[in-house]
């Protein structure tokens, strides 16, 4: 559980590829909740001058650097490919700024008087930090064949890729076995997942 001292509530969202994790936060954040995205905060470390970019040019060479002085994702992502070793050296390097970043952030936003933080956290369940950092943790579920067909739609992978991408990530009886409550988003509508979101978000005081 989050420290007694903090009395905003602070809720992790977290899903697998495809779930719809990303419409979810979006409905939470128009039910009032204040919204901390850490895949937003990721890019914006790696972005131009971004804070983790002098670590991680010492840790892999200024080849991943693209000529914007941003990270070049292609580059990174064929050296996580090439060598076992750099993800976990990347993470290394990211996670805790990342952490530090949202940590910025939520107090900010309960500063300027957030009823609720929502920290849309991707990784979650596969973090050791984070689950200990929150009050409770909304998962986004659906049917893995969902995942697997939503994202060839809409990214042109093919089911082989996807897999591979799902395999790597928690598995989802992990991500369910790690929730305070579910939105299941299988085969429901828009207007349908924002109203179990809006359930969701008055049971927690919005």
């Amino acid at each position: 559980m989050a420290s007694a001292d903090r009395a905003i509530p602070r809720v992790g969202l977290t899903g697998g590829i495809g779930s719809g994790k990303s419409t979810v936060a979006g409905f939470w954040a128009e039910a009032g909740a204040a919204l901390v995205d850490a895949d937003a905060v990721s890019r914006s470390l790696t972005a131009t001058d971004g804070a983790a970019l002098p670590a991680i040019q010492e840790a892999f060479g200024a080849d991943v650097i693209g000529p914007d002085g941003a990270l070049d994702r292609q580059a990174m992502r064929e050296r996580v490919f090439q060598q076992p070793d750099a993800r976990r050296q990347l993470e290394a390097i990211l996670h805790p700024l990342v952490g530090q970043t949202m940590d910025q952030q939520a107090r900010q936003a309960a500063q300027a008087g957030a009823r609720l933080i929502l920290l849309d956290i991707p990784l979650l369940v596969e973090s050791r930090r984070w689950p200990v950092e929150l009050d409770a943790v909304v998962v986004v579920d659906c049917l893995p064949e969902t995942q697997e067909r939503r994202v060839m739609q809409r990214s042109g992978l093919s089911a082989e890729a996807v897999r591979a991408i799902m395999a790597a990530q928690a598995s989802r009886q992990q991500r369910l076995s790690a929730a305070d409550a579910v939105i299941f988003n299988d085969a429901c509508t828009l207007p349908e997942l924002q109203q179990q979101v809006g359930r969701l978000a008055h049971h927690f005081g919005l």
